[in-house]
């Protein structure tokens, strides 16, 4: 006898300054501690330099700041790596700053969307629990980088 499955996915609640995302658990690689990227003046906005990490220097982001926000630092920063998706051989991982400790949620085939404005780099958004929460564009992060010659 065959058993009934629901499709579940394990999603990370990501807390910004002013929003939170949500993304499939794989995307991330770790949560590591708040480190200031090395950057210099040139620099767009939103690219807070790159930090180290497991011997690798990766492009550190905000997201808030790439919406068109100001970039905030609280004092509960952290730094989200995630996994890129493109395959480019030069930008394997991005990291993002987050404001506080992921979390993560049971989600189900039974997402609900809800109609509210869109960042560019944003692709949805929806209902989970009691907020909502953003889905964002992993893909338009990377061209962002990759546009602004910062994939290194």
């Amino acid at each position: 006898m065959l058993e009934h499955r629901s499709s579940h996915l394990i999603g990370l609640l990501l807390p910004l300054a002013d929003r939170t995302l949500i993304l499939p658990n794989v995307a991330v690689a770790e949560l590591i501690d708040y480190q200031p990227g090395a950057f210099d003046l040139d620099s767009p906005p939103w690219y807070l330099g790159q930090v180290n990490w497991r011997d690798r220097k990766i492009p550190l982001l905000s997201f808030e700041s790439a919406c068109g926000q100001k970039t905030v630092i609280g004092e509960r920063a952290r730094i989200v790596v995630l996994n890129t998706l493109s395959g480019r051989p030069n930008l394997k991982f991005i990291a993002l700053l987050v404001q506080g400790i992921p979390r993560s949620y049971k989600l189900d085939s039974q997402l609900s969307y809800v109609d509210v404005p869109l960042c560019s780099l944003e692709k949805a958004a929806v209902q989970v629990a009691d907020q909502v929460a953003k889905v964002p564009d992993l893909l338009a992060l990377e061209e962002l980088l990759v546009g602004a010659g910062l994939a290194l």
